[in-house]
Formats: structure tokens, sequence, C-alpha cells
């Protein structure tokens, strides 16, 4: 530190430092949020469960012989009843089966599988019809609601054999030893308890088929056993029933429905009784049998969901486990409550000495009389009847049915008691959690326990799960400083929370930052120095570096040195490699566009085969010439590439960890899933900005969540958007991504929207898109008007190219994405078709406006509607694009203040008719009701609504005006943001003596010409942005690099932008290092292949702005052409009158119909519910999805709970991260093959090949 900085020390001691804001949301509030959502679930679940069981019970007691409430002629009513609860989940589970081979595929089962399974189906449905059809009605409500527990049997000896299989000494073995005594202890209980009260031999037969019943029905759980056993036919069983589970479950559902149908229709000609009786039937005893089979079913399901819910929310024990073992003894409580009310009231007006044998007494012998329509009493009745026929006045058959049932209930609970120290990753697949995909629906709490999946415990040590490597990829171009701060800061909060260490290994991260252009030429000097934007990004690193390395610091000492980093000379330009404060690896690669391809998707192609290619699949390519197994190889390499994920990033995205787990968990859990993107929030100041939160917030709220949740998101933003490597290395996807654009439809599909694109080539792969609410990130979004327009002349055109282009393969890209079904192939169809007619939409609006406002005629209206539009159309043809934009400004003006008068109109009309109940009152009303709604559902961001007026009165603007300018200035693909004037060209220095020599004596290489190399993009926007008048071919200026003209390795001596930044980094040293032999060859053969700057081709030049200009007037022409015939359409139906339209009467806002009639024109109503079709989809599945979000989110707060209890160390534990190819590898023995792998299959190259 020299004198002046010394003497600067002392007096300026003040500092400007970032703000490093964390979660936004309280940890509090989180936790308030999961034990909230923990207990709605556990009483949901509770009350469901007694609801279910309880309707069930009393359906039983209604078919008993010894009950009332249905006459014993019309008993066959109640039996059926009971049988339609039993199949009711086979019913469901049918229909569910059959719609997933409708519209996804379905592999067959072999002809084993189907004769065991359908084998076992028969066995279970035929107990279940014995159990619940023959034998429960004849005894009482207290033994049948425990007696179900004993079907526990069977899984309670599976468990044992598995644990005795697996020999693992464990203290899991106990319990279910324990259940099985219990259980077989239960039967002889209840045996003795019916013995020592019945002497009847038609009991004991009852008995008998009861146990055989439930011993039969046990067998329904074979499955979650089957794997252990080590069977080899089990095993393959198993592994076929898993990929035929749909055509399996439809067999095994008309198996259980055919039987249980067999069984109840001939057990009631049998048993002495008529089918015929069915009909005859009174309506009120109909009505409540079938209420009760109604409350059965749907409390079923309904419960089945809530328990789903907490087992996916981390609530297994206190909201799955607690509510199910209490719903049994709940409904216990329910039956006997009342019973005993009732028996209380009785004996106030008996007298005190009324005992319950007197009461019992009374009731068999039918002494009390109750009120025929009081069907709560009767019900009570009938339930004490059962009660008091086994004699409850015998203590010891009191004592024997009181132990049974305690055996079955503590049998039951030991069965199942393995539930309780079950590990769940983050987010769990039902499939993983439960066996078969249905509850049962005679016995629901049972089914809902046994059906959780077995597992043999383990050791922690041994509990292991594939290693996940996260890359965070990151492009930069002219981000300002406050924009790079915001994603540095995100970067370094990353490596904060997730440090590279041993205790946190669930998770590897490393952050690449690729910066475009970021080299300049120094006027009258030969050397390279990098601009103003790379250094803004170093100062950046260096002072967010300072602030997360807690460094400390004060008034009177110096500052501390930061710990040296790496710089290092590239092909492409440069790299700094960082390491950060906690171990994770920080790279930024400066991109010299006289070196290599500049411009996003090139920069992606960069990092997607430095990563991929160089990184992960090298190393196995080295590793098999080296002499390792091939098969076993392939298998590391794919799951290697399962597990590496990319997270792509813009320059100013914000970010906190937890949107970058959350997106991590949706990938891990399915393994079909190529990308996930999560809730884009826009940030900036201004009119602009709020209108794009508000616009924003629908996109997501509705249609990102209507694609998730009917089919797949069709686009994940580049800005945050999480990708799978082995999707990226699919066929006809990263290979594919590298196409130059040499035709017109290539510049608009392949450049203005590199992200949607992606995400095509992924879709038609068969991968699947997803979307996550709950992972925010923030992104600058333009403040001024032309920025905007400009930045959505880029995405229009590119979103339909990319949606025409899937819908045009939509029937393969159906038939190999399951996501992508039939039903939402047309839904987007009928979506592109809205989008296509809105400027004629807009226009029917705009003239409906004119005539509620002015009072004038329909066709006037709307010939004064199309006027301006269609003359801004013509101007757009053939004035330049910032005047088009600042027309379109004026005329947006003018256009939000029409909206605001047609509001007030339209209200003001509603108040003077009194009515709300026509097309526009009704749209309008539900319209602000669903928005308003729907942002209740996001709490969040409910604050959004208050933009929601702006956003009302920009329709026209973004809908009409911003579309024709789009669709005009098709054929200008700049990028159309962040652009700043370039440089002034430098003086070109004289070439040296030892440049000339060079230039003599070296081969030619693809270095020489770089220097007149030139972006293709570039070329494109100065040819296409003049207008039609001007000349095809512009004058394109490039800088005379003849002074470069120098082989590689004399360019860096040239080249002075590593002493630049050294000087710029004195307390952040930076040491000079040099890339191995084999990482430059191969940055050398990647540009040679893909990244070499396009030369200067004034011809092609031409022919590609020809073709553009081409492209632009044709698809202008059917664009405009479509909105002009739907709007003549209109036109001609209001020239033609009322004799085509739909009459309609008036109602005021009491419901109650005037007089007057309401007219409308047929195309009018349908487009109105259509459009409302659509929203209403998009509701339902914004709800759908709003309600997953929260089950995700609850259960990544519980995970970051118990991690944060464990030390850090997740409750899972994770293999190391395999060993990271590093730039220190020498051997280039077999680089030649490394254009081969940007779709590595390792059985296509075999060791001769190699070699």
């Amino acid at each position: 530190m020299d004198d002046k900085q010394k003497l600067r020390k002392t007096w300026d001691v003040c500092r400007e430092v970032p703000v490093i804001q964390d979660e936004q949301t309280s940890q509090r509030l989180e936790k308030l949020l999961q034990w909230l959502s923990f207990f709605i679930v556990a009483v949901f679940a509770f009350s469901f469960a007694i609801f279910s069981k309880g309707s069930f019970l009393l359906l039983i007691t209604l078919s008993s012989n010894a009950t009332y409430t249905v006459p014993a002629d019309q008993k066959p009513c109640a039996l059926l009843s009971i049988s339609v609860a039993v199949i009711g989940p086979s019913v469901l589970l049918l229909i569910k089966s059959m719609w997933k081979i409708i519209f996804k595929d379905s592999q067959k089962p072999s002809k084993k599988t189907m004769a065991w399974v359908l084998s076992v189906d028969f066995l279970v449905s035929l107990g279940t019809a014995i159990l619940t059809i023959v034998s429960m009605p004849f005894f009482g409500i207290l033994i049948n609601s425990m007696m179900l527990n004993s079907i526990s049997l069977l899984s309670s000896i599976f468990q044992v054999v598995a644990h005795c299989v697996a020999r693992k000494s464990s203290r899991f073995i106990v319990p279910p030893i324990i259940s099985i005594v219990l259980i077989l202890a239960g039967y002889v209980l209840y045996i003795f308890s019916h013995l020592l009260v019945i002497e009847d031999r038609d009991i004991n037969i009852r008995i008998g088929l009861a146990i055989v019943g439930t011993i039969f029905v046990s067998l329904n759980w074979w499955e979650n056993y089957s794997t252990l056993f080590r069977s080899p036919f089990l095993n393959s069983i198993s592994e076929d029933i898993a990929r035929s589970r749909n055509v399996m479950s439809i067999l095994s559902s008309v198996v259980r429905i055919l039987v249980t149908a067999a069984v109840v229709g001939a057990y009631v000609p049998l048993s002495g009784r008529d089918w015929s009786s069915v009909t005859s039937v009174p309506d009120n005893v109909r009505r409540v049998i079938w209420i009760l089979v109604g409350i059965q079913i749907v409390s079923s399901a309904l419960c089945h969901w809530f328990v789903v819910v907490a087992c996916k929310m981390h609530a297994m024990r206190w909201s799955f486990l607690l509510p199910i073992y209490l719903a049994t003894l709940g409904v216990v409580a329910a039956f006997i409550s009342p019973v005993i009310i009732f028996y209380q009231n009785l004996s106030k007006t008996r007298g005190a000495n009324y005992t319950m044998t007197e009461y019992c007494n009374d009731i068999t012998c039918d002494s009390i009389l109750i009120q025929d329509n009081v069907w709560y009493e009767k019900l009570v009745m009938d339930i004490t009847y059962t009660l008091c026929q086994n004699n409850m006045t015998n203590i010891t058959a009191i004592g024997f049915s009181v132990g049974c049932t305690l055996c079955w209930w503590l049998g039951w609970m030991l069965c199942t008691m393995y539930i309780w120290f079950l590990k769940l990753q983050r987010i769990e697949r039902t499939q993983d959690l439960f066996v078969r995909r249905m509850y049962e629906g005679a016995f629901l709490e049972q089914s809902l326990l046994l059906n959780t999946r077995f597992v043999i415990q383990k050791n922690k040590r041994h509990i292991q799960a594939d290693p996940v490597t996260v890359y965070l990829c990151a492009t930069m171009w002219h981000e300002n400083y406050d924009e790079m701060m915001k994603i540095i800061i995100s970067m370094f909060r990353l490596d904060k929370y997730r440090p590279k260490n041993d205790t946190t290994d669930d998770v590897k991260f490393e952050s690449h930052i690729y910066f475009d252009d970021a080299f300049k030429d120094v006027e009258g000097s030969k050397e390279r120095h990098v601009n103003e934007y790379a250094e803004d990004l170093v100062e950046v690193i260096r002072e967010v570096y300072r602030i997360f390395n807690e460094v400390e610091s004060g008034i009177f000492r110096e500052n501390q040195i930061l710990p040296r980093q790496k710089i290092l000379r590239t092909p492409y330009g440069g790299r700094l490699e960082f390491t950060l404060p906690n171990g994770n690896l920080m790279m930024v690669h400066f991109k010299d566009k006289k070196l290599i391809r500049h411009k996003k998707r090139w920069s992606q192609i960069m990092y997607l085969y430095y990563i991929l290619g160089w990184r992960l699949t090298r190393k196995y390519f080295k590793k098999y010439v080296d002499g390792e197994d091939e098969w076993e190889l392939n298998q590391k390499m794919q799951k290697e590439k399962a597990n590496t994920y990319l997270l792509a990033l813009d320059g100013d995205t914000d970010f906190q960890p937890s949107a970058v787990m959350l997106l991590i968990d949706r990938l891990k859990l399915y393994p079909h899933v190529g990308a996930a993107c999560g809730r884009i929030h826009p940030t900036g100041t201004g009119p602009m900005v709020w209108y794009q939160k508000f616009e924003y917030a629908v996109g997501h709220w509705l249609q990102k969540t209507a694609e998730h949740v009917f089919g797949c998101v069709l686009c994940s933003p580049g800005c945050f958007s999480l990708f799978r490597g082995a999707a990226l290395m699919d066929d006809n996807v990263m290979k594919r991504y590298t196409t130059k654009a040499t035709e017109a439809g290539h510049h608009v599909q392949y450049d203005q929207g590199e992200d949607r694109w992606l995400c095509t080539l992924l879709l038609q792969q068969g991968w699947r898109v997803e979307y996550n609410a709950a992972s925010d990130a923030y992104t600058n979004a333009p403040q001024d008007f032309k920025e905007f327009y400009n930045q959505r002349r880029r995405w229009g055109p590119s979103t339909m190219a990319n949606t025409l282009d899937l819908l045009g393969s939509g029937s393969l890209t159906s038939q190999r994405n399951s996501s992508i079904s039939k039903p939402f192939i047309l839904y987007q169809i009928i979506s592109m078709a809205a989008s296509v007619l809105g400027p004629a939409t807009i226009c029917l609006m705009i003239s409906g406006c004119l005539t509620l406002i002015l009072n004038i005629d329909a066709n006037l209206a709307l010939f004064l509607a199309v006027v301006p539009p269609v003359i801004y159309l013509i101007l757009c043809f053939k004035l330049k694009s910032d005047t088009q934009i600042t027309i379109a400004a004026v005329l947006s003006v003018f256009y939000a203040f029409l909206m605001i008068a047609t509001a007030l109109s339209i209200v003001g009309t509603m108040v003077e008719e009194q009515t709300i109940w026509t097309p526009s009152g009704l749209f309008i009303i539900a319209m602000i009701l669903m928005n308003i709604i729907t942002a209740g559902l996001h709490p969040k961001e409910f604050h959004l609504v208050i933009y929601g007026l702006l956003y009302f009165v920009c329709i026209p603007s973004g809908y009409l005006l911003l579309t024709i300018y789009s669709m005009v200035n098709l054929n200008n693909v700049s990028w159309g943001t962040r652009e700043t004037g370039g440089p002034a060209a430098a003086k070109p220095p004289t070439q040296t003596i030892t440049q000339r020599i060079l230039q003599a004596k070296c081969c030619k290489c693809p270095c020489w010409n770089n220097g007149k190399a030139v972006e293709q993009n570039d070329q494109v926007t100065q040819m296409v942005v003049m207008d039609d008048k001007a000349k095809m071919t512009p004058d394109l200026t490039t800088q005379d690099n003849n002074w470069k003209a120098g082989c590689y390795s004399h360019q860096y001596i040239e080249q002075n932008w590593v002493k630049q930044l050294q000087n710029k980094s004195r307390d952040f040293p930076l040491n000079e290092e040099y890339l191995v032999k084999e990482e430059e060859d191969f940055w050398r053969e990647l540009q040679k292949l893909y990244l070499d700057p396009l030369a200067e081709d004034k011809e092609k030049q031409n022919k590609i702005a020809k073709d553009l200009m081409e492209l632009r007037n044709k698809v202008t022409f059917v664009y405009f052409i479509c909105n002009a015939m739907w709007l003549v359409a209109t036109f001609t139906l209001q020239l033609i009158g009322t004799s085509v339209t739909i009459k309609m009467p008036k109602y005021n806002i009491n419901l109650t119909q005037t007089s007057e009639y309401i007219f409308i024109d047929p195309i009018g109503l349908m487009f109105l519910l259509g459009f409302t079709t659509l929203l209403v989809i998009q509701f339902i599945g914004m709800f759908y999805h709003r309600i997953y979000t929260l089950i995700h989110f609850v259960a990544f707060v519980s995970m970051e709970s118990s991690q944060k209890k464990t030390g850090g160390r997740p409750s899972y534990e994770i293999m190391p991260v395999p060993e990271l190819l590093e730039t220190e590898l020498k051997d280039t023995k077999h680089f030649g093959e490394f254009r081969t792998i940007e779709n590595p299959t390792i059985q296509k190259y075999r060791r001769e090949t190699l070699l």
C-alpha cells in the first residue's frame, strides 16, 4: 500500500456494501404453515376415516336379520348396497386405468403374471364378499368394527419371513411376531365369546367363514413383500406388474367386480330371499341406504387422498398413523355413545333401578316406541340391538369380546409399526409410498396402513442414494453492475447453503458464467483488453467474496488479502477460476467474438459440450480404453448423466437456495422429467414493469399451471430452469441444438426463442417439463416501451413457430411423450386459435366499447374500431421500427382512455338496467372474481391485483398493436434488448516483422480468418431492420484484424487482458495458469465443429434477408386474413340482424325474468363460451396445482428442519459424488473420438473402434 492509499485510509473510513437479502418468508411463518397443514390434514383424515368405517358398519347393521330399520323381506337391497361399497374402489381404479391406457402407452403382462395375479385377486375378492356379505351381518357392531383388523395376519407372517430371508438381526422382527400371536389369540377369544353365549350350528359356520375370509383378504398385500423373499418367480412377477400396471389394474378390477357380483347374486336366493324385493323398497328406506353408500364411497376416496398428502408432507406419524389408528376407536365410541345417551335418557323416565339388562330386553322385545320418520333414532336402536343380542350382561362374554377386539387392534398396530420409522425423501411419488394403486372400501384404515411400502430397515451408514451434481450456467452480455450483483450474490448464497464438505454431500454445486463479447481493441495498440462490463463483473465478485468470506476487518486494520484465484488464457478468450469461501468452484469464461461464435445459444452450446462432453462423458471413454468393464461403465455413465443437472440462468437472475432445491426435487423424483422451471418475477419500476408483473402473474397462475396439470409445460424460461443432463444428451436434442440458422424460419425459431426451441426438442423426444410455483426467481424486465416491444417482437413469432412445430408433430410426439395426450393437443390448438384471432377479438371489444359509449350503430362502431389498426398495419410496412413503436405508444394511450370509459359505461349500464345477467356483464364479473380468487390462493402475490387495472387498460396495446408490430417486423431478428452502440473501431497497428514471418511459415489454421469472421446474427440484424425500399444488402463494417494473423500461441503474447485484470485485483490476487494440452485441444475442436465465427458472405446475406422478407409477407398475410375473415363474419351477421341472432330472456338482478330480451350473435357467443371454457380449465388446473405446490413446500420445510437437527445432513444418506474430470488430465490418445459424444452410447464404441 503506497503513501497516498495509507493517508486516504485514515479519513475515508465509510463503506458502501451490497445488501444480502435472505429468504423472504420467515421461518416462524413457515413452521406455522407446516403445523397448521399437519393439523388440518390429520383432522380431515381422521374424520373421513370415521365416516367411511361408520357408514359401512351401518350398512352391515341394516342388512342384519335382527334389525328393523330395513324390513326382513327387503334385506337384499341392503346387501346390494354393501356390494356396491365393496366394489367402489375397483370401479374407480378401472376408470383411472382405462383413461391411462387410452391416452398413454401400456404394456401387456405375461400369461404367468396374469394367472398369478388374477388367482390372488379371486381369493381376495371372494374372501371380502364372504366376510362382508355372508358373515359380518350376523355379528355385533363392536366385533365387526375390530374384526377387520385381523386381516393383517399374513402381512405379519410375511414380515417375519422377509426379515429371516434378509438375515438381518433387527429389532423390527419382534413387533410382527407379537402381532401374529395377538391376532391368533384374538381368533381364539372370538370363538369362545360366541360359543359361550350362543349354541347354534349356523353361527359356528359364520365364525369359520369370517376367519377364512379374513385370511383370504390378507393375501391382498403379497406384492409388498414379494421382492424381499428372493424368489425369482415372485421377482419376475413383480417386475412384470410394474411394467404393465394399467392392464393388470383393469383385469384385477373386472375380476373383483365379477366375483363380488357372483357372491351377492348367489347368496340372496340361497338365504331364502328374493331379488324382486329390491324394487319394492320404500323411497325413504332406499334414500337412507344409498346416502350411506354415497358417504362411504366419497369419504373413503377423500380419506385416501388426505393420507397420501400427509405422507408427502412428511407428516406420516402425526397426520397418518395416529389419526388412522384412532379412527377405529373413534368409530366404536361414536356407536356406543348414543346407545349410552339413549339409555340414560330412558332411565330418567323408568327410574333409577332401570338396568342395562332391562334396557336390552326392551330393545329386543321392541317395546320402545320411536317415530317412523326419525331415522337417527332408528339407526341407534339397530346398533343397540346388535350390541344386546350378544348378551351384554354376561361378564365372561363381554370379557372375551373386549379381549379379542383389543388383540386384533394391537396386532394390527404392531404389524404396521414399521411405518413409524420409514425414512422419506423430500418429495415422494405415490407409487413409491404405496404398493397398490387403490384402497379397499370395506376396510379402509387397514388397507391404507398395510398398503404402505415395507422395507427392511438398515443402518444409516448403509443407506445410500445417487449423487447429484448441479452446474449453474449463467450467460452474460451487457448487464450492469447491479444486475451482476444479483446473480453473483445468489451463487455465493448457494455456496454458503451447501458447503463442499463431507457433512453436506447430498448435492454438489459448481458455477459457470459465460460472458459474451468480453474483449475490445485498444486504439493505437495491438493489445487486447476486456471491456468495462467484464471489469465490472470481476469487481462484483471481489466485493461479494469479501462479504461472504467473513473476513475480520476494522478501522485500524489493513485490508486482508483475499485467497488467490486462477486466471487462464483459453482458445475462446480467457477464464477465471474462483474457489468460493465454502469450497465450491466458480468459473468465469470470457468470450472473444473474434475467436468464437457469440450470442446466447452458442454460449449454451459451449457449456453443454464442456460439462456434459468434456467433463462427464470423456472420462468413461478413457476408463473403457484402460480396460474397465463396458457394461459397468455404461451403467455408471447413464446414472451420472441422469443425476447431472444444469441450471440455466440469465445474467441478472436473483434466487434463493430453496428455489434451486425445489427444482432439484422434481428431477430427483421423476426420472422422465427433463427440465423444471420456477415462478419468474419481473423486477424494476415504472408502468411497463407494473404491467409485466400482472402479466407474468396471470401467465404463471393460469397458463403454466394448466399446462403442468393437464399435459406438459411447453417452455421452461432460460432465465431460471433446471435441465437433466441425460435429457439434453438424448438423440435429436443437444446435437440438433447446434444447428446453424440457414433458413428464414430457423432464425425465428432457433435464435429468437432458444429456450422454447430447446424445450420443444425435449418434448419431441419424450421428456417432460414441469413447473414449480414455490421456486421463485427474480429477473429484470424491460422498463421502457421500446425495449418491451422489441422483446415481445422476438418472443411472439418464436412462440408461434415452436408451438406450430410441436403441433405439427403432435401425433408422433403424443406416442413418444406420455405427458402430451390428444386432449392436451386439442387444448393447445384451441389456445393457438384464440391467440391468432386475438387482434380481431380486440377489435370487436373496441367496437362494443364504441357502441356503448357513443350509442352508435354496431356496424359503424366495428368500422371505426378496425380503421386505426389497419392504418397502423400499413404504416408498419412503410416506417422504421422506432417510428412504429412511437405510433404504438400514442395509440396505447388513446386506447387506455377508451378502456377506462368502457369499464365505467358497463358498470353504469348494469346499474341503470338493474341486471348483471348479460353475457358481457357475467363475463366481466366472472373475470374479476376469478382473478381475485386466484390471487387469494397466492397470498404472497395478492398485491399484484393492484396492477390488474393497468393490465386491463393496456389490453389493446398488448394484444392488438404489439401483435401487429411483432408480425410485421418478423424479419427483424436482432435481439432488441441490452443493445448498446458499438465501440469505435481501433486503428489497426502495423504488423511486426515477427508476425509477417509467422504468417509466411505457419500452416493455415482456423485462427487466420478469425479477424474477418462475424456472427451471422449480426449480419442478419443489419440486413432486415431496413425498410422495404432499402437495399437488401447493407454494408457490413468490420475491423481490420490482419494484425492478428498469427498462430494461437502468439496471440497470447499480444493480448494483455491478464495484466489488466491482475492490476485491478491487487487485494484479490489472480495467479496466471495455463490450460493443459488436452483441454486446449478440446476447445479448438469444439470451435472447429460448432463455434467458429461465421465468415461474411454477402450472397448468403442477400438470400437470408430476402427469405425473411418473404416469410414475413406470407405469415402476415395468413395471420391477418384469418382475423379479417372473423371480422367479416361478425359484420355480416350484424347486417342480417335479428334473423340469425340468439334471443335470450332478460333477468333483473333478483333473477326475475322481465318482458325484454337480449340478442346475441352466435359467433360472438361461441367465441365467448370457448374463451370462458379455456379459463375454467385453467382455473381448475391452477387450483389443483396450488394444492400440490403446498404439499411440496411443506415437505421441503419439514426436510430442512430435520436436516438442521441432524447437523446439516439430510435424513437420507447420499453417496459421494463421483470424482470429476480435472483439467490436469494429460492423455489425449483418444481425443479424436470426442466429436461423437453429443449422444454417447458406449455399446456403439467397441474397443477395436477406439484403437
